[in-house]
């Protein structure tokens, strides 16, 4: 180790519009600073070119803010691990730069990191004051967010393999497409799944588009409630009206139902019965209820990352960067950030 046997990392996240800057000491989360952008509602989802400029602007104070709630000052670094992609090219150029910068002007190694892999590592983050109970290796997650729907087998932190994703829309990107459609303001997911503890969840069908094996598909859902709201407006202008409750619900019913039908076909193919949430999604109470259900039914041990370390945030990048500076993984200076980085 370094820094008097302390490995610390500084780690960013900019895959898309939250800027998070977090600091790490020998794997324990010391800070996880996050800066959304508001502006994005206006134009009910994500204008790249609005969130590097975002981006831009909050990058300097989120650090700033991740190493003081720490007590590190930047001469305690050992590395800087930062967020090389998948996700928004324009965002990540602004955390990519930033974080050569850093890495040159301390002197101290460059970590990158896969923004899907730390989004399954979130279930090992812990803070200083928290307790811990991560998955033993190997286990099966379910990897759901805005951008990417995906079932992965890990065997260690970093080695994972993908045995099944979506062929289209993520579950995520339905989620919200669909709350579009029905009026609700961006970010729509979380909007849905307030809705639907309201409603009713088999107050409409909806079909469940097929996709071979262990894959997913989404557009087909999206599209059949599209029909299926022009076909009611006509009957009724101002539906769903009274009934957003119910429509919510059944929306989230099909979506959650989709997601869990794969991965018991996962588990039972795989023979691993230890279960991991992990992404933005992980924290709709629908598919962490209908989690739980199916964990008794089939004796499995279930794994959800706090609600903090769900949605995008640098601390689970930090949690990536300790095992690669352990495992001397460092980048070199003209590494590029990458819109598409496979496992």
């Amino acid at each position: 180790m370094s820094n008097g046997q302390h490995i610390t990392i500084l780690a960013i996240e900019s895959s898309c519009d939250d800027t998070s800057a977090a600091v790490s000491r020998n794997g324990i989360i010391l800070s996880n600073i996050i800066a959304g952008q508001e502006i994005h509602a206006r134009y009910g989802g994500v204008v790249p070119e609005l969130a590097s400029r975002a981006h831009q602007q909050h990058i300097l104070p989120v650090v700033t803010a991740a190493l003081s709630e720490a007590k590190v000052s930047k001469s305690e670094l050992s590395a800087v691990a930062f967020t090389r992609g998948p996700g928004l090219i324009g965002s990540l150029l602004v955390g990519t730069s930033f974080s050569k910068g850093m890495s040159l002007g301390l002197g101290i190694p460059l970590i990158e990191v896969n923004h899907m892999q730390a989004h399954i590592i979130a279930n090992f983050a812990v803070r200083e004051d928290g307790q811990l109970n991560p998955p033993e290796f190997p286990f099966l997650c379910l990897t759901v967010s805005g951008g990417h729907t995906q079932l992965v087998v890990v065997r260690s932190f970093l080695d994972m393999e993908i045995i099944g994703e979506t062929q289209d829309d993520a579950a995520g990107e339905a989620f919200d497409k669909v709350a579009k459609m029905i009026g609700l303001p961006y970010p729509g997911g979380p909007l849905i799944d307030k809705w639907a503890s309201q409603g009713n969840p088999a107050a409409y069908r909806f079909p469940k588009p097929h996709a071979p094996e262990l894959n997913f598909s989404f557009s087909g859902l999206k599209t059949a409630v599209l029909y299926f709201l022009q076909k009611e407006r006509i009957k009724s202008p101002d539906f769903p009206g009274e009934r957003l409750a119910d429509l919510c619900a059944s929306v989230q019913s099909t979506i959650v139902d989709i997601l869990l039908d794969k991965l018991t076909l996962a588990a039972d193919r795989t023979g691993i019965r230890r279960i991991a949430l992990a992404g933005g999604v992980s924290a709709n109470s629908g598919l962490r209820n209908g989690l739980h259900r199916i964990a008794v039914e089939k004796g499995w041990d279930v794994f959800i990352p706090a609600m903090e370390y769900c949605t995008d945030n640098a601390g689970m990048i930090a949690i990536i960067g300790h095992h690669k500076y352990l495992a001397g993984e460092f980048a070199p200076l003209d590494t590029v950030p990458l819109a598409r980085y496979p496992f």
